[in-house]
């Protein structure tokens, strides 16, 4: 039963995908005055399948001296990370109840790190390694800050598993009683998925797309589907953990809806950032901040228990 359910949300989630690449690129049309796609099928709805099946045609390129066997695979691992992810969503049927979910989270963060180092040492090209590395940098710096970000709300549930949310924010959504702690989450949310105005992996202007830039056909394809899986997974722990997490409700779908055009928006609307304000955001502002906020729950935690 939960291998069918989860085959059946994995088919949803990849359909997803293809339509927040539409929404995006609608939405980055018409902040820049312009029409998006809008021919093929009605308002291009079908532009998505097709842009899918024309990256899985095209001519797979391996680059010269590449270690071969790492290149191939880093994609495929990138991939299978983003559907471990989804094994989180909280199912509320009982077909499986995950006690230790935020650590798994973490975990799964984490490995995705070694996806992006190898895949761009791997292409043996300059241009994917220095976009590699400095991709690792911004995600295992603002990976400290989530985890502080996550250790907050844990305080207010004494628990791991998500469907806890829900039951805790019952009256009372934890946006209002930690509404600093919300903008620096979704902040964080952009860093980790290389987001706008923090997408330097894939700075056009300066690193020719960063660690990506030697993948053509379906090794491309995964790594785009890894990306904006992870996008929708991270809107999807923000709803959970700050904005009411009410499985029973269609709200929550139009809620993370709302999450996914925020990202559109920032990327839409502002610049990027400069790499050293970046690492200086992290660690001189998100992390103090969250530190000291989890001092001072923990504080009143132990007032009230002692």
């Amino acid at each position: 039963m939960f291998m069918l359910i989860y085959m059946l949300e994995m088919i949803c989630i990849l359909i997803c995908v293809s339509f927040v690449t539409l929404l995006e690129r609608k939405v980055l049309g018409y902040i820049q005055i312009r029409k998006g796609p809008n021919k093929l099928g009605f308002m291009g709805i079908l532009q998505p399948f097709s842009d899918g099946i024309k990256l899985f045609f095209k001519e797979s390129m391996l680059p010269y001296k590449s270690n071969s066997l790492i290149y191939y695979f880093c994609p495929i691992f990138l991939l299978f990370l983003s559907f471990c992810l989804w094994m989180l969503f909280p199912i509320l049927v009982n077909v499986i109840n995950f006690d230790y979910g935020i650590l798994f989270f973490m975990v799964c963060t984490g490995m995705g790190v070694y996806g992006i180092m190898l895949s761009g040492w791997s292409s043996n090209s300059n241009y994917a390694l220095l976009g590699s590395l400095r991709s690792v940098a911004q995600v295992i710096s603002y990976e400290v800050s989530m985890i502080m970000i996550m250790l907050c709300t844990i305080i207010f549930i004494f628990s791991y598993n998500l469907l806890d949310y829900m039951y805790y924010q019952n009256m009372c959504w934890f946006m209002y009683m930690n509404f600093p702690l919300f903008f620096c989450w979704f902040s964080s949310c952009l860093a980790e998925t290389n987001r706008s105005p923090f997408d330097f992996a894939e700075g056009e202007s300066e690193l020719v797309s960063g660690f990506n830039v030697e993948y053509s056909s379906g090794g491309f394809a995964f790594i785009f589907l890894s990306e904006y899986m992870n996008i929708i997974f991270m809107s999807m722990l923000t709803v959970i953990m700050f904005l009411g997490c009410d499985l029973w409700s269609f709200l929550f779908y139009v809620k993370i809806v709302l999450i996914i055009f925020w990202f559109i928006w920032i990327r839409g609307v502002l610049p990027r950032f400069r790499y050293d304000k970046l690492m200086y955001l992290s660690w001189k502002l998100f992390l103090p901040f969250s530190l000291n906020l989890l001092l001072f729950y923990l504080g009143i935690l132990g007032y009230m228990l002692y």
